[in-house]
C-alpha cells in the first residue's frame, strides 16, 4: 500500500511538473508577427523593418517575420498570406499591393484566428481589423502640389504624376486629393497632363519618365508619390540633362534622393519616417494579437513611443504628418534612412 502511495505521488509530481513547464512555456512563448510588405528589396520597407525590429525589442516577447514577394503583385502576397496562416502566426501587418484581391486571403486568415491589420497601403475593410495610414491623406496630397508649385515659383506649367500601380489605394487617394487641390485659384497655373504608372519597379518607372519627357516637351514637373518612382524620375532627369528644366518631387527616401537633390533635379520632397511606420505597425499588431485592441470605431490604441491613435468610423487612423527634405537637411537624414 505504501509503494502504491509513493508511486501515485511520483506520478502526481511529474504531472504537476509538466503542467508547470507547459504554463511557463506559454508565458515565455513569442508572439509572432509578420510584416508583409509590397516587395522585398525596397528601401522604404527595409527601413520599416528596422522599426519593426525596434518594436519587437521594446515589447520583449515578439518575433517579427519580415517577408514579401520579389515583385509587387497581389498574387505573390496571397501566396505568402496562405503560408503564414499555415505557420499559425499570431498577426499579420500588411501593406497591400491590391486592396480587394488580398482581402480574400486576409479574411480567411482572420477566420483562422490570425489578427490582420494593414498599414501604408490598405486592405479592404472586411479583410483587416484596422488600417494605419502613414499620414493624413488630405495633407499628403496637398503637400505634393504645394512643393512643386513652390519649386516652380508659382509660375506653373505642365506637370505629370508617376505613380506605383493603378490598384494602390494610398496613392489613388493622394492623387484624388491632388486633383482637388489643383482646382484652387492659387494653383490655376499648374496643368496635370497625365498620371503614369511604373508598377513600383525601377526600370519601368524610369521608362515611364522618359516617355513623359518625349510626350510633353514643355513638361515642368513630375510628382512621384512612391519611393521607387521618385528615384527613377530623378535619375531620368539627370541622365537626360534636364536639370533646371524638369523638376521632380513626391515621396522618397533621403538616402536614395540625396544625389538628385544635390544635382538640382529635386528641390524638395517629403516622406514620413518609415522606421516609425514599421514600429507602429508591429506595436499595433501586438495589441490585437494580445487582445488589448478590438478594432472598433472610436477606439484608442497605444503605439509605444509613437503615442496613440484613435480609429475613425472606417477603423482607420493616421500616424503622423509628412516631413519635407531639401538641401538644408538631406545630409543628416540620408545617414538614417
Amino acid at each position: 500500500m505504501k509503494h502504491k502511495f509513493v508511486l501515485a505521488a511520483a506520478v502526481l509530481t511529474a504531472a504537476l511538473g509538466v503542467a508547470a513547464l507547459s504554463h511557463s512555456s506559454a508565458q515565455t512563448s513569442k508572439i509572432r508577427i509578420a510584416l508583409l510588405v509590397k516587395s522585398l528589396g525596397n528601401g522604404f520597407f527595409e527601413a520599416a523593418n528596422e522599426g519593426a525590429q525596434e518594436a519587437a525589442k521594446a515589447l520583449g516577447n515578439v518575433e517579427v517575420i519580415y517577408t514579401g514577394p520579389t515583385t509587387a503583385t497581389a498574387e505573390g502576397q496571397i501566396e505568402i498570406i496562405n503560408s503564414l496562416v499555415a505557420q499559425k502566426v499570431d498577426a499579420i501587418a500588411i501593406s497591400a499591393n491590391d486592396p480587394t484581391a488580398v482581402a480574400v486571403a486576409t479574411k480567411r486568415a482572420l477566420e483562422r484566428g490570425v489578427k490582420v491589420i494593414s498599414f501604408d497601403s490598405g486592405v479592404a475593410a472586411g479583410g483587416r481589423l484596422m488600417h494605419l495610414n502613414p499620414s493624413n491623406t488630405d495633407l499628403i496630397g496637398y503637400k505634393q502640389i504645394d512643393m512643386i508649385s513652390k519649386t516652380l515659383k508659382g509660375q506653373g506649367g505642365q506637370i505629370a504624376v508617376l505613380s506605383a500601380t493603378a490598384q494602390a489605394t494610398n496613392q489613388n487617394a493622394w492623387i484624388a486629393v491632388m486633383k482637388d487641390v489643383l482646382k484652387r485659384p492659387e494653383y490655376k497655373n499648374l496643368q496635370l497632363v497625365e498620371v503614369a504608372y511604373g508598377d513600383d519597379q525601377s526600370d519601368k518607372s524610369y521608362r515611364e519618365a522618359l516617355a513623359l519627357f518625349k510626350k510633353y516637351p514643355n513638361l515642368k514637373g513630375i510628382i512621384a508619390p512612391t519611393t521607387v518612382g521618385i528615384a527613377a524620375a530623378g535619375k531620368a532627369v539627370v541622365d537626360q540633362k534636364l536639370v533646371g528644366k524638369v523638376f521632380v518631387t513626391g515621396l522618397g527616401l533621403p538616402s536614395e534622393m540625396i544625389s538628385y537633390v544635390k544635382a538640382g533635379a529635386v528641390d524638395t520632397f517629403a516622406i514620413w519616417n518609415p522606421i516609425d511606420l514599421g514600429y507602429s505597425a508591429v506595436y499595433l499588431a501586438y495589441q490585437f494579437a494580445t487582445n488589448k485592441a478590438k478594432g472598433t470605431a472610436g477606439e484608442k490604441i497605444m503605439m509605444g513611443r509613437m503615442g496613440s491613435i484613435t480609429l475613425d468610423k472606417n477603423t482607420e487612423a493616421a500616424m503622423a504628418e509628412p516631413f519635407v527634405f531639401d538641401k538644408t537637411n538631406i545630409d543628416k537624414f540620408a545617414k538614417i534612412f
